[in-house]
């Protein structure tokens, strides 16, 4: 396992990183693999575990806390996210602050959040939505500062919304944010524009998250997929998404190299990008967390390879079902 400096906390991150939503949001999650897969990714060098309340309201949360007590000997970077007071996903600028992330709600959430690990501090908190629009509001400021400063939260970060990459750049600017959460992959390259070059300028750590695109660069996902009742896949991949997204899917698999998987090669596109400092792909499965690890060991892609996936980037506006 590689390990990046995580901006300006100068912690050592794992390249490949842990997304839990997986483990509590999805169906078909199952507590006890779940517990395999995480100390299997342990065991391969993870060391940075992303969770959020969201995730079955604190129940992925809890699984991070178990984990992180059956490895007392090792450290384990814990991030979470405060959910929105109005519960909605993405903000949207109608959203006003208030109904969003009032002070008292930014200090509940982290106290719930710090009860479901069973820790006394969290290394990253986030929110979990965002809006420019609330960048200039001193409440959230002077509300991170006093986390910091109580010792429950190590740094504070935002994650930005599907499609949205700049729609936190003024939050960024204010020196309060230590680490911005964004969709970045083969398709989703629209954050090296702008958001990335202000990240490495500002030394904010960047975490790409959805490396393969809610599963269509895993390969798995055709015209024809169907998903369980109850599976939140089934309302992001409605026909108008499900449909092309396919049909790009199926352009790539010509430059997939021999002996290499799509996931593989969609990984190994992220590790390309030096500004990014973990990738956090789902793992619910050992074999999942087994591929995923071992692309972490520097050899990325031919720069002819890379060049070629530069061109398929998809630039897509924020819709319904892109949630």
């Amino acid at each position: 396992m590689i390990y990046r400096k995580f901006g300006r906390t100068n912690w050592k991150v794992s390249e490949i990183g842990y997304g839990m939503w997986g483990m509590a949001g999805w169906t078909e999650s199952d507590d006890k693999q779940s517990a395999k897969s995480l100390d299997l990714a342990v065991e391969h060098g993870v060391n940075f575990f992303d969770t959020a309340w969201g995730y079955g309201e604190g129940h992925s949360e809890e699984l991070l806390g178990q984990l992180v007590r059956r490895h007392p000997q090792k450290k384990l970077y814990t991030a979470s996210k405060i959910p929105p007071k109005n519960f909605q996903w993405p903000a949207r600028p109608e959203y006003s602050f208030e109904e969003s992330y009032p002070t008292s709600h930014i200090v509940e959430y982290t106290d719930k959040t710090l009860k479901n690990l069973g820790l006394e501090q969290l290394d990253l908190m986030q929110f979990h939505t965002w809006d420019d629009g609330w960048s200039e509001r001193e409440e959230w400021q002077r509300a991170i500062e006093d986390l910091k400063s109580s010792g429950k939260i190590a740094a504070m970060g935002i994650s930005v919304n599907r499609w949205e990459p700049e729609n936190g750049i003024e939050a960024l600017k204010t020196g309060l944010i230590d680490a911005v959460q964004v969709i970045y992959n083969i398709f989703d390259q629209a954050p090296v524009d702008v958001l990335f070059p202000l990240c490495e300028k500002l030394d904010i750590a960047v975490i790409a998250r959805v490396p393969f695109d809610e599963g269509t660069l895993t390969g798995n996902i055709t015209a024809e997929t169907t998903f369980p009742e109850g599976d939140w896949r089934g309302t992001y991949f409605v026909p108008e998404n499900l449909i092309p997204s396919a049909k790009r899917a199926n352009a790539l698999r010509p430059l997939v190299p021999e002996g290499m998987t799509m996931a593989e090669m969609a990984l190994r596109f992220i590790t390309m990008n030096k500004t990014v400092g973990t990738i956090i792909p789902g793992m619910r499965k050992e074999r999942n967390v087994l591929a995923n690890t071992a692309t972490s060991d520097g050899k990325g892609l031919s720069k002819a390879l890379f060049n070629e996936l530069l061109k398929h980037r998809w630039d897509r506006k924020p819709t319904s079902w892109s949630q």
